[in-house]
């Protein structure tokens, strides 16, 4: 009997202790879910130093409309876009989000992609990355398969409230880096109706295990060697109060030595260099394709930054994109090319998926149009058919 009124009387007490506690709590609850109330009213752009010179790697078209803009993703980060537009459209147009490569700026390929496409009839919008380029986002030099992801599918909403567009015919296209954040974002995005990669690289997947010869670049063993070497960074990181920067595809030897760098790509060419670097070094450390603001032809990421790629597999649902179209470009010379072919076989059963080997190319051949390898024909013909 005093065990039953003994917990009666605390079930009392705290009732009324609860009650209390819950009391001083509302308005505490009341202005946090005021203060997400109000943050969700705001879906306004920050302002961005933007520059209105045309400073693109490639020559401006007169067969083309071209505009900045910006417009914010769902994390709240301000993104620059270059927009272009056919001249003398009529209409609502189909449109297409264009991103990529990892590093790269869209005053680069992912421009030249777009402007050649608003040649063809398309709206096209290629925008620079969150904490890259123009657009904003801190701290800079990081990515993230989230937030980037986030970023195409941003993109089409800034497309998709043109008055020039329909916004039910939206597509994405992503190069080299992006191509795999592309597909990830269709697989998530079902306004996505068609989407297309060219010479795509699986950040997860290279980063994660690493870029050989048509294969994974690390054993089992060095990605272990990775993990520690990333998560070691961050203890220095947080005891120096700064961060560090360094290379986002580590290097690794027989040993389990991890070894990183303050530049991707060197301020001059070493004689006899790997054909690999020789090529990314032809396009971003030369008048070919250098731009100020590209990571790639300055410096490099935020040493940390791999670590949300590590185990985060972008290809997990690349087969819910089934049956919206999909379009895989891959250079037949291309150190890349495994990850396309490995990507295709990942769609799945999707019956309207397609794989295209573009003879002798490798994989920088198609960052621009200098070897006439881009097949411009090809993706113009596949976002007119699946865009309709």
């Amino acid at each position: 009997m005093s065990q039953a009124i003994s917990r009666r009387r605390f079930m009392q007490t705290g009732a009324v202790t609860g009650a209390a506690l819950m009391t001083a709590a509302v308005p505490v609850l009341a202005q946090s879910v005021r203060a997400v109330a109000d943050a969700g009213q705001s879906n306004r752009a920050a302002s961005l130093p933007l520059t209105q010179t045309w400073d693109k790697v490639f020559p401006q078209s007169s067969r083309v409309d071209h505009r900045k803009i910006t417009f914010i993703n769902r994390f709240g980060i301000t993104l620059a876009g270059d927009l272009y537009l056919p001249k003398n459209r009529r209409g609502k147009l189909p449109a297409i989000a264009v991103s990529g490569p990892f590093g790269a700026v869209k005053e680069q390929t992912s421009g030249l992609y777009a402007q050649t496409l608003a040649e063809q009839g398309f709206v096209t919008l290629a925008f620079d990355p969150s904490y890259t380029g123009e657009s904003g986002g801190e701290p800079r030099g990081m990515a993230s398969p989230d937030v980037n992801t986030e970023d195409f599918s941003a993109a089409l909403d800034a497309l998709g409230m043109l008055p020039e567009v329909d916004r039910n015919r939206l597509g994405i296209l992503g190069i080299c880096g992006f191509g795999g954040q592309a597909l990830n974002a269709a697989a998530m995005d079902t306004r996505a109706k068609a989407v297309a990669t060219s010479v795509m690289y699986d950040m997860s997947r290279s980063i994660g295990w690493g870029v050989g010869d048509q294969q994974n670049g690390y054993t089992p063993e060095q990605r272990q060697a990775v993990k520690e070497y990333l998560n070691n960074l961050r203890w220095a990181d947080a005891e120096s109060g700064r961060r560090n920067i360094g290379l986002h595809e580590l290097n690794v030897d027989a040993e389990g030595n991890v070894t990183s760098a303050q530049r991707i790509l060197p301020e001059t060419l070493p004689a006899n260099p790997h054909p690999i670097l020789a090529q990314f070094f032809d396009f971003y450390r030369t008048d070919r394709g250098y731009h100020p603001r590209s990571i790639n032809s300055n410096t490099t990421w935020l040493a940390t930054m791999p670590l949300s790629y590590v185990n985060i597999p972008m290809m997990s649902y690349i087969s819910e994109i089934s049956p919206r179209p999909m379009l895989i470009i891959a250079g037949e010379k291309a150190h890349s090319r495994y990850m396309s072919e490995d990507a295709f076989k990942a769609a799945g059963n999707n019956p309207n998926k397609e794989l295209l080997i573009v003879p002798d190319a490798t994989h920088v051949d198609l960052y621009d149009n200098r070897s006439g390898k881009i097949p411009y024909d090809r993706l113009t013909a596949f976002f007119r058919d699946h865009l309709k």
